[in-house]
């Protein structure tokens, strides 16, 4: 039987830290409990939200609705010849899940080690770092339509997969709740090491011909420089997207800034790299009342310690109209807002 809370505290549920309350919660272990959960009607007349590790999210005020916390456990693989399909329940801890798969040898994953949240999130944001993109590994998905209470099996085309978006975040918003995700992975590595430190440091540490977990332990120590615990400060990793210009649009930037850091981003466009255009405009390590920018990443926004929200996200505002005014280009937020 289905517990249904009332007024629970959401600041253990969201990797900033912030003390807002959700008006209803409950926590789905088994793909049935949202059947049994969506049979009742007015859980479908009223504000919902699903929340898995809560670290893609920056709450403004309180929840007035009903909070479901994806809790779906299990991984399980299948190998054939080379290839390796492992399925893992919506609420695994992403690490976990790369984890098992390096220590296992299924190659794909390794770039994207230490990105903090869940599975089930990770199809919704197309979750990406250090080159590799969910959608790059990416086999299907299984999801529960509250509408009919049925569950379908989205395959990668299905989900429209594009910079930090999907068909989970635009046309389909609200509609499914993802409890499983299937990758597509592979026995013979084909390693991706161009994007960031990571040859970098792999030459540091004498390595030639690195392994998966060789990858995997360089891309983690790289984040681990460069991003802080949300166990130790409130934050939700990277607030902003890389931004994605013409290469008509890049060309003045160049001109008048021509350390700025860029990556090919095919047919024509740019990326930027967001972290960088902060930095350029002061903000790096700045703390402004409880919040402020990560003393190593300015692309990270923190919590020093009970900060509000909308504290947070005025203070995002600022850095936005200060890269606006200096580079002309317009950041947009990573995090999903929620009020």
């Amino acid at each position: 039987m289905l517990q249904i809370q009332q007024n629970v505290s959401l600041k253990n549920f969201n990797t900033f830290g912030v003390d807002v309350n959700a008006r209803y919660f409950v926590e789905i272990n088994h793909p049935d409990d949202l059947a049994e959960l969506f049979m009742d009607p007015q859980w479908h007349e009223i504000g919902r939200l699903v929340i898995g590790g809560g670290s893609n999210m920056l709450f403004i005020k309180d929840f007035d609705g009903l909070v479901i916390h994806m809790n779906i456990r299990g991984i399980e693989h299948r190998i054939s010849h080379d290839e390796v399909f492992v399925e893992a329940g919506a609420g695994e801890v992403w690490n976990d899940l790369v984890n098992y798969c390096v220590q296992r040898g299924f190659a794909g994953l390794e770039n994207l080690s230490l990105i903090p949240g869940s599975v089930g999130a990770s199809p919704i944001q197309n979750i990406g770092a250090y080159g590799v993109e969910l959608k790059d590994v990416f086999s299907s998905c299984k999801a529960f339509e509250i509408a009919t209470g049925n569950f379908h099996t989205f395959t990668k085309a299905d989900c429209g997969f594009g910079y930090r978006e999907s068909v989970f975040k635009n046309e389909l918003k609200g509609q499914y709740i993802i409890v499983s995700v299937k990758f597509d992975l592979s026995l013979i590595p084909h390693l991706n090491l161009r994007y960031g430190a990571i040859e970098q440091e792999l030459g540091n540490r004498g390595i030639t011909d690195p392994t998966i977990k060789d990858v995997s332990q360089v891309v983690s120590h790289i984040r681990v420089a460069k991003l802080p615990d949300p166990s130790t400060i409130g934050n939700a990793g990277s607030f902003f997207k890389n931004p994605v210009i013409t290469a008509t649009e890049f060309e003045p930037i160049k001109q008048k800034f021509p350390d700025v850091v860029n990556y090919p981003a095919g047919d024509g466009l740019v990326k930027l790299a967001a972290g960088w255009l902060i930095e350029q405009c002061g903000w790096k390590g700045k703390v402004v009342g409880n919040t402020g920018t990560w003393k190593n990443q300015a692309l990270v926004l923190v919590n020093h310690g009970g900060a509000a929200g909308q504290e947070v996200y005025n203070f995002s505002s600022q850095i936005i109209d200060s890269v606006y005014t200096k580079f002309g280009v317009t950041l947009q937020r990573e995090v999903n807002i929620i009020g």
